[in-house]
């Protein structure tokens, strides 16, 4: 997108590309583990909001 915020056609042909291929990247083997299991804290983003949105 340029700084117009118009999508430019190289940008288009790009994604449509990216969609098309049908090959994933190699894995990559690592020796590397997690110390502790990463849990979702979606609470955390219910205090981000500082008024209530009322519903319609």
């Amino acid at each position: 997108m340029t700084s117009s915020g118009i999508t430019s056609a190289e940008h288009v042909l790009n994604v449509l590309a990216r969609l098309n291929q049908s090959q994933f990247p190699a894995q990559v083997e690592t020796s590397l583990k997690l110390g502790e299991e990463l849990l979702a804290n979606t609470s955390r983003y219910d205090n981000l909001s500082t008024h209530e949105v009322p519903n319609v």
